[in-house]
């Protein structure tokens, strides 16, 4: 099978054999048992095991497994299937554990569409969990920068949260292409802050239109969750930037609690390729 990723060293095009990728130049990158392939070359790694570690991928596929942010995945789903031809290509950078990747295959798949996509993540580990969510579905260690994937090839680009190289995905996205920008609203997570912080402040909120891009929409995305248990807090906030930068107090208070009624706002940015 033709695969939707590039050899990341000479750029050929990668055939997806049983075992392994192999490019026409005889590079060969092997597909690990649970599914994802490697094409992080050393020189654009930053650290021995770059991304999500095993703590927080585990954590993001048992909160997002448990339909917390499906708010988020419909509107995604919705957006995308007004934007999309009958075999539209697709690219989720920064896909993490695959929860809107496979969510957003299967919504086109029902709609009588056959989607072709793939998901690059920086994170072999939490690559591990989004390999197993759909089979149908590329995945591979890669780093947003430096996509290993072909000019002008991508249809639609999603990116959740995840760093903005623009450069990167304006190469990827054919003229016309769609390019949605998943990031938190103001008040997204307030009572969780509440809770670790004194003086809690909101995210910033910004229309930035970027060069090459043009405006289409900006889809507000608001509700409330109640998380039952403090597993599922502990989840949560293990996800979030939070987790690295709380005092110790605010990370007591928090594992004092066994339940938290909590805003998630989010807000799409939607952008076509000029």
């Amino acid at each position: 099978m033709t695969s939707l990723f590039r050899c990341p060293v000479c750029g050929g095009s990668l055939t997806r054999e049983d075992r392994a990728y192999r490019c026409e130049n005889g590079h060969s990158y092997d597909i690990a048992k649970e599914g994802y392939t490697y094409l992080l070359p050393p020189n654009q790694k930053h650290s021995a095991a770059p991304g999500d570690d095993k703590g927080m991928a585990a954590a993001r596929r048992d909160f997002l497994s448990k339909g917390y942010y499906t708010p988020l995945l419909n509107t995604l789903c919705t957006e995308i299937l007004t934007r999309s031809g009958d075999s539209p290509v697709l690219l989720d950078t920064g896909c993490g554990e695959g929860y809107y990747t496979a969510g957003i295959f299967r919504a086109l798949a029902e709609a009588g569409k056959a989607p072709r996509m793939a998901g690059t993540d920086i994170s072999k580990f939490i690559l591990r969990y989004a390999a197993k969510r759909k089979k149908a579905v590329e995945f591979a260690v890669a780093s947003s920068y430096h996509l290993p994937v072909a000019d002008n090839s991508v249809d639609i680009l999603l990116n959740c949260f995840s760093p903005l190289a623009l450069e990167e995905f304006r190469r990827v996205l054919r003229s016309g292409g769609v390019f949605l920008y998943v990031v938190p609203a103001a008040d997204h997570l307030w009572e969780l802050k509440q809770v670790l912080y004194e003086n809690p402040y909101p995210n910033e909120e910004k229309e930035t239109p970027y060069e090459g891009f043009a405006y289409e929409a900006i889809v507000p995305v608001d509700a409330r969750i109640r998380l039952e248990s403090q597993a599922d807090i502990h989840a949560l906030f293990q996800m979030t930037p939070y987790y690295w930068k709380t005092p110790k107090a605010g990370t007591e208070r928090l594992a004092a609690l066994d339940t938290l009624d909590c805003r998630i706002s989010f807000r799409v940015h939607i952008f076509r390729k000029l």
